[in-house]
């Protein structure tokens, strides 16, 4: 990936007013992935919506970064039940008369 289509993290911290560690613990529990380019840290563009929602929620729901990764996993969950059951509703429609 070339690097014109990667966003430093350093802007993002002036943007969402975070400091740089906030990005470098996400990325250790595995919420971000940083690629590391001549010794500059970027993310990815389509990371951006994840990253608002997880600053979102430290700044305005005051909540930690364990809390955060709670959270997303269990927003994930939601939405993996919410389409099993939409599957299963279509499967039943074909047996309804």
């Amino acid at each position: 990936m070339k690097i014109e289509n990667l966003i430093p993290i350093a802007t993002l911290c002036t943007h969402y007013k975070v400091e740089m560690s906030f990005f470098g613990h996400l990325s250790e529990m595995g919420l971000i992935e940083i690629k590391i380019i001549e010794d500059m840290p970027y993310i990815r563009p389509d990371a951006i919506r994840e990253i608002e929602k997880m600053v979102r929620m430290h700044h305005e729901l005051d909540i930690n970064l364990e809390g955060i990764d709670v959270v997303l996993n269990l927003l994930k969950k939601i939405d993996i039940l919410q389409n099993e059951l939409i599957s299963v509703k279509n499967r039943l429609r074909l047996y309804e008369f």
